[in-house]
């Protein structure tokens, strides 16, 4: 489970919308970047393999809620 997960804006104009986002998850710090077509920049370390889209798809919920939907 995903844990302390932040995020700020890094760019955002009518070309590119880039946020840099963190978390925690089993006890390790991934550091990564998102932008506006889903993608995502991990740096160093990157996630394993075998984890990787399931930490893929819960970033990419956690950015349609705190940054695309309106509360």
């Amino acid at each position: 489970m995903i844990s302390h997960f932040q995020w700020k804006e890094l760019r955002n104009n009518l070309v590119r919308q880039e946020w840099e986002f963190s978390f925690f998850y089993k006890g390790e710090y991934y550091l990564g970047v998102y932008y506006k077509d889903g993608s995502i920049s991990w740096t160093d370390p990157a996630p394993k393999e075998e984890e990787k889209k399931q930490l893929e798809l819960q970033v990419h919920d956690l950015f349609l809620y705190h940054v695309y939907e309106e509360h």
